[in-house]
């Protein structure tokens, strides 16, 4: 049995209609005597951009003298990414011995919901905060908020993403709906809450949180900011680790250290490049036109043409907008094997399809632009060796 196959078996095995079990996973985690998180926590929600608030929430801290320990959603070329500590992903060995944990406490489950992958990696994320000695616990919520087993770990202070109408149906039936629910993590406890900017609508429900609201992250220099639209999410993970530092009434990182350890974020998949034997590889996750236009602009102002665009977006995403951006560029369209995901829409018939699993960058030409979800982009990570094991130095 592989450490990865604990935290997927009941969602691999679930039946039609099963949803995820809070429940469950809250008398787990009393099993585990992980109840509580035994340290302060900062929580990220959003649509997109939550990774990058994770990681530069971490590496603020970090930068500030505290161990930090990180759970993100989902994992960048493996799930030992998705539980870190200062940026490094959590050993082979130790990593094996969580999910040893996990499997000797996995509750009998008739006629309940399932516990789902992300929820039994925060869960881990919270027992290695312990074996760590970590000092702050930062966790990024799977999908939603309230929904999401990060609710039961309340926040002393939360980050909040661009959030937009992803998930319609499942999270709520309009963007006030799903704002709502992922906010609904911000409780009696909460004490700062910090917002990137939001449509009119997200910030009217912002505004009625618990408390004063939503507070705008704080300026930082552009040169210690993400290339592209991950710039406001770094603002705001920055300005969520500051309030969390003064709640703590500890002192925020020195300059030159803040300048040091923020000039050393990594960040795979965003925006990254790359070089595989005669092929350089922008890689992204953009998901809707905006990101598809931001990552084709890069792409031209450093090589002046694309060969080939590779696209990974199932339908829940914006594929029109992705359709309309990438106009007459040769395009391979790339299907993922998850259950979860849906890839029924029609598209272009220039398009090329293949499989993930079939994937090569061989022949595809000297300049390669691959886009879409995070799972996607986790195999092009693969492909081409990147180094994921540290995002920041500290």
């Amino acid at each position: 049995m592989s450490a990865d196959e604990v935290f997927f078996r009941e969602w691999t095995a679930r039946a039609t209609g099963s949803r995820r079990d809070l429940g469950r996973a809250r008398e787990m985690a009393a099993a585990l005597g992980a109840a509580e998180a035994g340290r302060p926590v900062l929580t990220v929600v959003g649509s997109k951009g939550k990774g990058t608030a994770a990681v530069y929430a971490s590496a603020t801290l970090a930068a500030a003298g505290l161990r930090v320990c990180t759970v993100t959603s989902p994992g960048l070329r493996g799930n030992r990414d998705r539980i870190r500590v200062d940026g490094r992903a959590v050993a082979e060995d130790a990593f094996a011995a969580l999910a040893g944990r996990l499997e000797a406490a996995l509750p009998a489950a008739p006629g309940r919901g399932h516990l789902s992958p992300s929820g039994l990696f925060t869960l881990a994320g919270v027992l290695h905060a312990a074996d760590a000695g970590a000092d702050a616990l930062v966790l990024e919520a799977g999908m939603g908020g309230q929904s999401d087993e990060v609710s039961l770990y309340p926040p002393l202070v939360a980050a909040i993403t661009p959030i937009f109408a992803e998930h319609l149906g499942v999270l709520g039936d309009s963007v006030t709906e799903i704002a709502a629910e992922k906010a609904g993590i911000v409780g009696p406890g909460t004490r700062a809450v910090v917002a990137a900017p939001q449509s009119a609508e997200v910030a009217r429900v912002l505004a009625g949180l618990d408390g004063a609201g939503a507070e705008p992250p704080p300026a930082l220099p552009a040169a210690l900011l993400p290339a592209g639209l991950g710039r406001d999410a770094a603002r705001t993970g920055y300005g969520a680790a500051l309030r969390l530092l003064a709640e703590l009434g500890r002192p925020g990182p020195a300059p030159a250290r803040l300048r040091a350890v923020l000039g050393s974020v990594r960040l795979p998949g965003r925006l990254s490049w790359h070089r595989a034997g005669g092929t350089e590889v922008l890689a992204d996750s953009a998901i809707d036109r905006r990101g598809v236009a931001v990552a084709l602009a890069a792409a031209r102002a450093r090589w002046g043409s694309v060969d080939r665009v590779l696209v990974c977006l199932p339908d829940h995403k914006d594929l029109d907008g992705a359709v309309a951006e990438l106009d007459d560029l040769p395009v391979t369209f790339v299907r993922l094997p998850q259950e979860h995901l849906r890839f029924e829409r029609a598209l272009p018939a220039s398009w090329q399809v293949v499989e993930a699993a079939d994937l090569a960058l061989d022949g595809l030409g000297r300049h390669v632009v691959a886009l879409g979800t995070v799972y996607f982009v986790g195999r092009v990570l693969e492909l081409v060796g990147a180094d994921t094991e540290r995002l920041f130095d500290v």
